[in-house]
């Protein structure tokens, strides 16, 4: 292994993270490659909480490997998961799937109109097409592949060798009182709403069976005739691995020698920790659910050691919420995937809000109109940046989302500010010739040349208007003058919109138009329009104010709008004079 190269950016949480990791992972397996590890289960749409499961340790892996050192960030795909319930609101799945409840993911067939040979394959390949977009680089395993080959023969007989010892750790939780759930929790997947049944009274998370069978049992067979996982096992040889187990779904019952059966899988707390024990894996995040007392990591760091490894260095990671919308369930249609967010929002924002908010920092994604703030606070970052004014942990969040160990990621050519872009694809609806003729007067000593060096960002503005914005939001520009409210106008209103008109000629640019329209209200009352706020008195802003619900209401109708500067350019100087009065 390399000697480790100090990263100038030591005071972010990543990098602390991974001076830990690279440490843990020499002291446990000198020379070989640093394991970090996330799990994600495709049992319905994984979302943008799920996301924060591979982030993490995505940000830790890459910086890694910036230092020079060999990683591998494993995704374990849960894909061998029980299917638990239908999920409502996804299209192509009714009332008929309530049929496979029970089979593993990777037997229920996929929804209606999927390209894909199962419901687990379906929701796999939406995440793995947003995980390349994010220039997340990772070795996806398949839990239906490792049990089905037999990879974790061994490990399987070894646990039920070792049920007891397995079962009076388990037992110290089950006769407590289930801890209060947290109040800011990890959204739930697959895994979670296992482990949660696994606190307090025995249950099937645990391996705890019913009347007639071998008692507890960390091994759960799936049905040879129903593929359910509805079986207790009745009985049991140490000696031949023989097993017989009976299918409460169907009646089924047949009999196995484990040593040579691949159609079952650990229960989940054992699973999981043996999984940690068979990888090797040093960093691992979990979710605050995962992290309480009793919970699947705090007792798998107690059974790991029963496999011979370690529990890795986990740090618990917060929420992650959706501006306007309530707590996500990957059990439930509807919530918004990585592949929704990247829609509307370039990858590197994207990574930018998982980087620059430590693990246990819960934080807000929007889809509303506050993605407007985020990118224009994202994009001062970028000249902070560029001009070195920036605070270190500033730009070690910005390094991290703009680039990978590998290179940069595609970025937008002209990044225009995305206010101005929504605006513009808001006023056009579609027709990219008047979008075009609109930014280049933005600036005109640089106008843009084609609306390709404002891609791809142009692109995710357009669908954020056209998917996020509700109709009654959007603006259409008057199609005649306001006659009544023109003939209605004081001599003060009068002499406001000529001011303004007749400066639209020298100022037609976003800046000019913005000097011009802040102007108007300072000029007719007797100040400079370069004056300051500092210079100007407060009943000044109120004129502003004014003055821009009046220009609002005879361009569109309403009191608000986009931003007056933009609006103008896109209504075009002939336009703008015809509609107020001139």
């Amino acid at each position: 292994m390399p000697i480790v190269a100090q990263s100038t950016e030591t005071t972010d949480w990543v990098s602390r993270f991974a001076d830990e990791v690279i440490e843990e992972s020499e002291r446990r397996a000198p020379g070989k490659p640093v394991v970090v590890a996330s799990g994600l289960s495709p049992s319905g749409p994984i979302h943008l909480g799920n996301l924060r499961e591979v982030m993490t340790p995505h940000l830790v892996a890459d910086e890694i490997r910036r230092r020079g050192h060999q990683v591998r960030h494993l995704i374990s795909w849960d894909d061998y998961d029980r299917y638990r319930k239908v999920p409502a609101g996804i299209t192509g799945v009714d009332e008929t799937w309530a049929e496979h409840i029970g089979k593993p993911l990777t037997s229920v067939p996929a929804p209606k109109g999927s390209a894909y040979p199962s419901w687990a394959e379906h929701f796999k390949a939406a995440m793995t097409e947003s995980l390349a977009e994010l220039g997340v680089e990772f070795d996806g395993i398949s839990q239906t592949a490792q049990y089905t080959s037999g990879v974790y023969r061994d490990q399987i007989l070894h646990a039920v060798a070792h049920r007891a010892e397995i079962d009076a750790i388990l037992d110290q939780y089950r006769t407590k009182k289930a801890p209060a759930k947290p109040k800011q929790q990890k959204p739930v997947d697959e895994a979670e709403l296992e482990a949660a049944e696994g606190s307090g009274a025995a249950s099937e998370d645990d391996g705890s069976s019913g009347a007639g069978s071998v008692g507890y049992f960390p091994y759960k067979p799936y049905c040879g005739n129903c593929e359910k996982d509805l079986t207790t096992v009745t009985s049991y040889d140490d000696d031949t691995t023989e097993l017989t187990y009976a299918c409460t779904a169907c009646g089924f019952s047949e009999t196995v020698r484990l040593n040579e059966f691949n159609r079952g899988k650990l229960v989940w707390k054992v699973d999981w920790p043996m999984r940690w024990a068979y990888e090797g894996v040093v960093f691992e995040p979990s979710g605050v659910d995962h992290s309480s007392p009793g919970s699947s990591f705090q007792v798998g760091g107690q059974i790991v050691g029963i496999f011979g490894g370690k529990q890795p260095i986990g740090p618990m990671y917060a929420f992650v919420g959706i501006s306007g919308m309530a707590k996500m369930s990957s059990s439930r249609g509807g919530v918004p995937t990585p592949a929704d967010a990247l829609k509307i929002m370039e990858p590197q924002l994207l990574r930018w809000l998982y980087a620059r908010r430590r693990p246990n920092q819960s934080f807000k994604i929007a889809f509303d109109q506050e993605i407007q703030r985020l990118y224009d606070e994202w994009d001062k970052l970028d000249a902070k940046v560029a001009d070195g004014s920036a605070l270190p942990a500033d730009v070690a969040a910005h390094s991290r989302a703009v680039r990978t160990a590998t290179g940069e990621l595609p970025r937008t050519g002209r990044p225009l500010p995305y206010r101005t872009l929504a605006s513009v694809a808001d006023i056009t609806a579609g027709h990219q010739d008047q979008a075009l003729r609109i930014l280049s007067e933005l600036d005109p000593e640089n106008p843009l040349g084609s609306l390709d060096e404002a891609r791809p960002r142009y692109d995710k503005a357009e669908a954020w208007i056209n998917t996020h914005v509700p109709a009654d939001q959007r603006t259409i520009v008057r199609q005649e003058p306001d006659a009544e409210l023109l003939k209605s106008l004081d001599e003060a209103s009068r002499q406001s919109l000529r001011l303004l008109l007749d400066g639209l000629a020298d100022h037609w640019s976003l800046d000019g138009l913005t000097h011009l329209v802040y102007g108007v209200p300072k000029v007719q009352a007797g100040f400079s329009a370069d004056a300051t706020p500092k210079e100007l008195p407060p009943e000044i802003k109120t004129a502003q104010r004014t003055f821009f619900a009046l220009l609002y209401h005879l361009l569109v109708g309403r009191d608000t709008g986009p931003r007056l500067p933009t609006l103008l350019l896109a209504v075009g100087q002939e336009r703008v004079r015809a509609l107020l009065g001139e």
